[in-house]
């Protein structure tokens, strides 16, 4: 994946923005907005035991494409509009309560309202991942079955109101911490106006690609290019050179750069297992980029061991290679299986979530 950017690209130091500097910041932007324009299937049927009397049961089940950066609570006015208009009884449903509605998945487990779509997606494949009918193939395709309860919701597990503004102020909350952990303080964010903060809430709600990163190009980290002594990327990008919006016309600071932050904020999800909140340095000790494959061998050797050594060579096999080394699990980051060796800050450079996380979801091979 490197051709398009997965990894640095250095260069000699230039006192202009050059076509390389334009090439790797147009794949930037290319993947920042397939990461933006993913959706994933959603099937949501009402709890059965709690529908309003004189509902019509043959239209309990609502579908929708949603957008991998949204959330739960932003789809909510659409999700009441079809079960108002069509599903319940007019009069029976004036007694329901918008903010007592709550999701769990069919095997039971609980939705959490401040998760985007796209990771609560992610999330349910690789616990899906446990079980040895399932393959990685079939659950890619498959909607995700929500069970909307009517009542009784778990407030203590919810954490928060299924209310707009309170989804708000919980993704504001994990851009400022992303933010402290890529530079060691919130000024970029506390440095934003506030028409400009609620722009980036503006552009996920109204799922607004050029809004929301029009604000967020000046708190995200770059990927360009910042060092020496690596092959320029192929000429045939060059007729696909289109310069960023986040681009200023000196080209991006290297201080701005993915390769530079402090560290990169990371979530790491194990399938049935707790989060794994963790804060990312984008090299390793001998100043090489860190990759998924260091990241992951460093935290869950078990399931990612390190390569063995080769063998010492002899006159049958003057160069031996390592043995292989068992894949026993993979790894999801928006709903792409990863290589192994994608570099960390390219991830939080391209893939991080739109409150600026990077969600690392490990899926179990059969």
């Amino acid at each position: 994946m490197s051709t398009y950017g997965t990894t640095r690209h250095h260069h000699s130091p230039a006192a202009n923005y050059s076509n390389r500097d334009r090439v790797t910041n147009y794949h930037t932007t290319l993947f920042r907005r397939l990461t933006w324009d993913g959706t994933v299937p959603l099937e949501i049927r009402v709890d059965p035991k709690e529908l309003p009397a004189n509902s019509d049961r043959n239209l309990e089940c609502y579908f929708v494409q949603a957008p991998r950066v949204s959330y739960l609570p932003l789809l909510m006015p659409e999700i009441r509009r079809f079960f108002m208009d069509l599903v319940f009884d007019e009069t029976a449903a004036k007694d329901l309560k918008d903010e007592e509605w709550w999701f769990e998945t069919t095997e039971g487990t609980l939705i959490k309202w401040h998760w985007p779509i796209g990771l609560i997606y992610d999330n349910h494949t690789i616990s899906a991942s446990l079980k040895p009918s399932t393959s990685r193939s079939s659950a890619n395709v498959t909607p995700l079955r929500l069970i909307l309860h009517l009542a009784s919701p778990p407030n203590d597990k919810l954490l928060l109101s299924p209310s707009p503004e309170a989804c708000k102020q919980a993704f504001m909350g994990q851009l400022k911490e992303a933010d402290f952990i890529r530079w060691g303080s919130t000024k970029r964010m506390t440095g934003l106006r506030q028409q400009d903060q609620d722009g980036l809430w503006e552009g996920i709600k109204e799922h607004n690609f050029d809004d929301y990163w029009r604000v967020a190009s000046k708190v995200t980290p770059t990927t360009a290019p910042t060092r020496a002594q690596s092959p320029a990327p192929p000429s045939s990008s060059a007729s696909m050179v289109n310069r960023p919006p986040s681009a200023d016309p000196g080209g991006p600071s290297e201080r701005d750069g993915a390769y530079n932050v402090r560290s990169i904020p990371v979530r790491l999800y194990l399938p049935d297992g707790p989060v794994i909140q963790d804060l990312v340095p984008p090299m390793v000790d001998d100043n090489t980029p860190r990759t998924l494959s260091h990241y992951l061998t460093d935290h869950i050797p078990l399931l990612f061991p390190a390569a063995p050594p080769a063998p010492p060579p002899s006159r049958t096999n003057p160069h031996p290679r390592p043995p292989p080394v068992p894949r026993l699990a993979y790894v999801l980051v928006q709903g792409i299986v990863m290589p192994l060796e994608t570099e960390m800050a390219w991830l939080g450079g391209c893939l991080a979530g739109a409150d600026g996380w990077v969600n690392v979801c490990i899926g179990i091979n059969p």
